[in-house]
């Protein structure tokens, strides 16, 4: 991992002990997870809308905008940032907040000098990016364009994507290689994903037999790198505390002691991320001169990310009820 500020390149130090982390495209994560559901006999039902939930004591009954209706013994909310199910377990929870910054992404065909495995956070002139090296020779990058209008994944993607190239390569015109990135970025290959959210903590994980997961209780900026990560780890969790505890409110207790500390940490250290990625000509100057002693106090990776990247789950360990 790299930091590029302005011109100058800085090696961030790594934990030795540990494997690199690796980029997952999101599409290929969702196609796997569904294939495997599907092998394992999971029914998938599309074009549902929730709407209210009724709670019994057999279960919990699910209604959806159409009129149709599923009973389950619990209701898992894995509905995203604008969970509905979190609306319905605690009518105040906070929503998602938006960052100031919209989405960009694209692959494409670039000669870059760079080894491979290796990732690069660039700040840029007027705004951040990353990149880094495929295995074909390609690289992908990342654009994460600051802009006080929101605009939704809809309302972005509504818009031509010529006008997004256009707005990219003016805002990354001065950046070296950010300008090549976006001269070579297409219409065709663009992806556009809209406003970048963040979440704070959500204070109610659960009610009676309604249980939130991934993003619909912890949606941490993309600055993480974690947030498909996140959702993984609390779907193993969840499933291994409905294995071993009897009720359904006792096991979600147990989830939920579990996985707040962690994810509201992760959470955390990516707020402060975002807070510098649109810094001034002075302030990249004080980075790039501060950047090598940071690098061994502050940045130090055991203090940073020791405890967060070897986190591991015994799926096969019993799990106590809180």
């Amino acid at each position: 991992m790299r930091l590029r500020v302005g011109g100058r390149e800085h090696v961030l130090p790594e934990l030795a002990d540990q494997p690199p982390l690796q980029a997952v495209d999101r599409g290929e994560l969702h196609r796997t997870l569904h294939d495997h559901a599907v092998a394992a006999g999971v029914p998938f039902t599309y074009d549902k809308r929730l709407t209210h939930v009724d709670e019994h004591p057999e279960g919990v009954t699910a209604h959806f905008a159409d009129g149709s209706t599923a009973t389950a013994d619990i209701l898992v909310g894995a509905d995203g940032i604008r969970s509905t199910v979190r609306t319905l377990i605690d009518p105040a929870a906070p929503g998602p907040d938006y960052t100031g910054m919209l989405g960009f992404g694209a692959r494409v065909d670039c000669d870059l000098d760079l080894p491979d495995d290796t990732m690069v956070f660039a700040f840029g002139t007027k705004a951040y990016y990353l990149y880094w090296k495929l295995a074909d020779g390609s690289a992908m990058w990342g654009a994460n364009l600051p802009s006080k209008q929101y605009f939704s994944l809809t309302q972005a993607r509504a818009i031509p994507a010529e006008h997004w190239l256009k707005i990219l390569r003016e805002t990354y015109a001065p950046d070296s290689p950010g300008a090549e990135f976006a001269r070579r970025t297409t219409a065709d290959n663009l992806e556009i994903t809209g406003a970048l959210h963040i979440m704070g903590p959500v204070p109610h994980w659960y009610r009676d037999r309604l249980v939130l997961v991934g993003d619909s209780v912890h949606a941490p900026s993309n600055s993480s790198g974690q947030g498909a990560a996140l959702a993984i780890e609390s779907g193993v969790q969840l499933a291994r505390c409905l294995r071993d505890i009897a009720t359904p409110t006792e096991a979600f207790a147990t989830y939920e002691r579990l996985r707040r500390a962690r994810v509201e940490g992760i959470a955390s250290r990516a707020a402060k991320i975002n807070h510098s990625k649109t810094p001034g000509p002075f302030a990249r100057k004080i980075m790039n001169a501060m950047m090598p002693l940071m690098v061994k106090t502050v940045m130090n990776p055991e203090k940073t990310m020791g405890a967060e990247r070897r986190y591991r789950i015994d799926w096969d360990a019993p799990v106590q009820a809180v």
